[in-house]
């Protein structure tokens, strides 16, 4: 391996680096210059090396703070229809996390054969989301995620209970081993993520699994100012333009164009109860959490 090179780091633990580089992979430390710029090296990261030490980083294209992962093309949404039923809240605030990160926000069902998934269609379908339904009897709908995940950086989330590791092993069986581990960990109700890991897709492009998102709040993954939440819902953006105030919350303006498609049916309810949920929480911040 030459003296200098360019890599992808997929592991981080303990201060060491996992680095996968067209040579090869290597460990690797980093530079304490990063640690005197408040800066550290994440998984997903494009980093040069010298003499198996990381000097540079790439610039980011975007960074969700827990578990720590750079550059993400999509985040999977797993959503069952039912043992868990879905949470739209929750999911609502992983979406507007998303949006507000330039990642591509991706909903698969599972569990379409216990519960009705429609309502995850109409809702998330409906505003240009995609969405994929799995069907483990059915390989054509676990080729359908294959082809999603192809030549990406993913992170898959939901629920505990929601099936991420069932459909991980689906897709891959290779990843067998890896995604029992983690799963264990994480059904003990155990949400500190040791470390964060990508693992290489034999049909391409490398995965990341992450804690249930029902452990633990999306602020960890970023916090959004109310000011900018409704840009977040990208159903909100024809509507906007036409709201009677340059600063209207839309929350129950008189002549808010928001508010009104809501009542004509033209944005989710579900969705605009949870902007209003998340748009009183975001009031609630303290300046220092913004920071």
């Amino acid at each position: 391996m030459s003296d200098k090179y360019s890599g992808l780091i997929i592991k981080c633990l303990g201060g060491l680096y996992t680095v996968e580089s067209p040579d090869g992979i290597c460990e690797c430390k980093a530079r304490g210059v990063f640690r005197n710029r408040g800066i550290s090296p994440c998984v997903g990261d494009n980093v040069t090396i010298e003499d198996d030490v990381i000097t540079e980083i790439a610039p980011r294209k975007n960074c969700i703070i827990r578990p720590p992962l750079a550059n993400l093309d999509q985040l999977i949404f797993i959503v069952s229809t039912c043992e868990p039923a879905p949470n739209y809240l929750i999911l609502d605030k992983f979406i507007a996390i998303a949006e507000y990160k330039g990642i591509t926000p991706v909903v698969v069902i599972t569990k379409a054969d216990l519960g009705d998934s429609r309502p995850v269609h109409e809702i998330y379908g409906g505003i240009g989301i995609e969405v994929a339904e799995v069907n483990y009897g059915d390989d054509d709908s676990v080729e359908t995620v294959r082809q999603l995940l192809r030549g990406k950086i993913s992170a898959f989330t939901g629920n505990s209970g929601a099936g991420k590791s069932t459909l991980l092993n689906a897709v891959d069986p290779s990843l067998n081993i890896a995604t029992g581990e983690i799963s264990r960990k994480l059904g003990r109700g155990r949400h500190t993520t040791r470390h964060a890991e990508l693992y290489k897709l034999s049909g391409g492009g490398y995965i990341a699994d992450t804690p249930g998102f029902s452990t633990f709040e999306t602020n960890r993954y970023d916090i959004i100012r109310k000011e900018e939440l409704a840009g977040c819902f990208r159903e909100f953006a024809p509507f906007t333009e036409d709201c009677r105030f340059r600063d209207c919350a839309h929350l129950c303006e008189k002549g808010c164009a928001v508010v009104e498609a809501v009542e004509r049916g033209e944005i989710s309810r579900s969705r605009h109860e949870s902007y209003k949920t998340m748009y009183e929480e975001a009031k609630q911040l303290k300046e220092w959490e913004l920071k």
